[in-house]
């Protein structure tokens, strides 16, 4: 199959098309409007068999993931995703292979209304490209930088249930029968927490999405605002499943270091903490605080109120010696 045939039976028939799309797939550039008074956000993913998921993984799960990363860090900065361009490179053309895809991606887009403008296909080892963009009201994005001394730290959902799902899988954990389809989705199929991150741009101070772990994205957050912080790991949020499987030490690594959580981890001043707790449980959000800022310029943890180390640096890019 030829590339503009493969483009035009898989990707060009979706199901949104956005009334501020006026050129989509098809042409040199994509033409869209944003309105008089919005920035656009604008993140780019990339994702590599072998390294950010198994080569044989299935397709649909690949497409799903592919798209709910590049959404999550439109998420991290309360922006509404609008619209995503797809790079697929692929070692040959398995339709039933690429109609799966198609599915898990066009499947996300719907239900966050985002459409898919433009991209490219090319033939290789199997990687996968999204660039993503979302609309913000003028000066209402989040970023990393605006955290304070004093303010709180919070976290969306639970930690660590994807990190001992892809344990399981690289059979260094045994994973209960009963438990094991529940912790794959959560690693195969994350849910970007878009909904969030609009409430939280009204309240939060800063925020980054949970993708390389909670002490290694932490430490970015920490970095872009200089402060410190220090996390109460009685308070991390851990699904009984976790700890039906592994005890609470193991749990606590697996939920420090352990990534591919795609949460929301931000920090809230403590005049606008009663607002933000109000609108995310009225939403429906599940929410925890597990600690708060400080000005050392370090990170610490706690647990029984005493201090205590850990070793959790989380996912690394480019590791090296």
């Amino acid at each position: 199959m030829k590339e503009f045939d493969l483009i035009k039976r898989f990707f060009a028939e979706q199901p949104v098309q956005r009334k501020d799309v006026h050129l989509g797939i098809g042409d040199d550039c994509a033409l869209v409007s944003s309105g008089e008074h919005h920035h656009i956000a604008i993140t780019t993913d990339t994702l590599v068999a072998g390294v950010h998921f198994f080569a044989n993984a299935e397709p649909r799960a690949i497409g799903h993931k592919s798209l709910a990363v590049s959404l999550s860090d439109l998420a991290a900065m309360g922006a509404e995703p609008s619209w995503i361009s797809l790079a697929i490179t692929l070692p040959s053309v398995d339709e039933n292979w690429v109609s799966e895809f198609c599915a898990g991606v066009f499947e996300l887009a719907e239900y966050f209304n985002v459409q898919l403008i433009g991209g490219d296909t090319t033939s290789g080892p199997l990687s996968i490209t999204v660039t993503a963009q979302g609309l913000l009201p003028a000066n209402k994005g989040l970023s990393r930088g605006g955290a304070a001394v004093g303010d709180w730290l919070y976290v969306t959902g639970e930690l660590g249930d994807a990190a001992l799902a892809l344990k399981m899988l690289q059979q260094e954990v045994k994973v209960a029968p009963e438990y094991q389809e529940v912790l794959l989705a959560k690693l195969h199929y994350p849910k970007p927490r878009v909904l969030a991150g609009q409430i939280l741009k009204e309240y939060a101070s800063a925020a980054i999405d949970l993708s390389d772990g909670l002490m290694g994205d932490l430490a970015h957050l920490c970095q872009a605002s200089q402060v410190g912080a220090n996390i109460v790991l009685d308070d991390l949020p851990l699904s009984a499943e976790l700890l039906a499987n592994v005890d609470a030490d193991k749990a606590r690594e697996l939920a420090l270091a352990g990534g591919d959580d795609y949460e929301l981890l931000y920090t809230v001043s403590e005049d606008n903490k009663v607002g933000m707790e109000t609108a995310l449980r009225n939403a429906g959000v599940k929410f925890t605080c597990i600690g708060q800022l400080n000005k050392s310029m370090k990170l610490t943890t706690t647990l029984d109120s005493n201090v205590v180390h850990v070793n959790a640096k989380g996912f690394e890019h480019f590791s090296g010696d």
